[in-house]
């Protein structure tokens, strides 16, 4: 961990300007006390006060749950935190349970989303290799991929019968990626996005002849 120096004209301010600049709060910064500095007589001789400093070395975990526990303090919830880290694949996994947790879900998981992306910014402020962070709730992303699978199938089925692209809903570029997943084995339909973020959609097309190579998924729309 990096150490850095602070000065101030006392101790006290040495360490607000630490936790400004470092950008902590109190309990998360480890700091020594290079020099304690001196008034000096009338002002004159003043020393001002140094000290080295730098973020206390926290896991992923604590970094979350603590992070996750004052959003829904300020959102006066109850919410259980489970988590777990593996540290070899640096993948950290939190799931939330409690009451009315569809208020945390939001319409098609948007949300849990923004939720796990804030998460993610916080837990890798600091750290030096980046970790993977999902978030979910009651087994959401798992009923969300299967309905989704399921939608997919439906389309499939739908467009060979008509003869007609199936224009889907418009979905962020995880699920968009399920979709391209599920269907690019099928020898049938072939599979593009289209539109612009956040309405950017996903298309269900008949192959001409059922000849056609299969598309590629956009790279945009692969799991970050």
């Amino acid at each position: 961990m990096k150490h850095e120096v602070f000065s101030g004209k006392t101790v006290d301010d040495a360490i607000n300007k630490a936790m400004v600049e470092l950008m902590v709060s109190s309990d998360q910064l480890a700091y020594e006390v290079i020099d304690k500095g001196s008034a000096g007589i009338l002002g004159l001789g003043s020393k001002p006060a140094v000290i080295e400093a730098w973020p206390r070395v926290q896991t992923p975990q604590g970094v979350a749950q603590e992070f996750l526990s004052n959003v829904f303090e300020t959102m006066g919830m109850q919410v259980m935190i489970i988590s777990e880290y593996n540290e070899e694949e640096r993948a950290l996994s939190l799931d939330l349970q409690g009451e009315d947790m569809g208020i945390l879900i939001g319409k098609r998981g948007q949300t849990l989303d923004s939720l796990q992306y804030l998460t993610s910014l916080v837990v890798n402020k600091n750290s030096e290799a980046y970790i993977r962070v999902k978030l979910d709730i009651e087994n959401y992303r798992e009923r969300r991929e299967d309905s989704l699978e399921n939608l997919a199938r439906s389309c499939a089925s739908r467009a060979k019968k008509t003869k007609r692209p199936v224009v889907l809903e418009p979905m962020n570029p995880y699920e968009r990626r399920i979709i391209h997943s599920f269907l690019q084995n099928d020898r049938n339909v072939v599979t593009s996005s289209e539109g612009e973020e956040p309405y950017r959609h996903v298309v269900v097309s008949l192959k001409r002849g059922g000849k056609d190579k299969k598309e590629e998924p956009a790279r945009e729309d692969e799991e970050s």
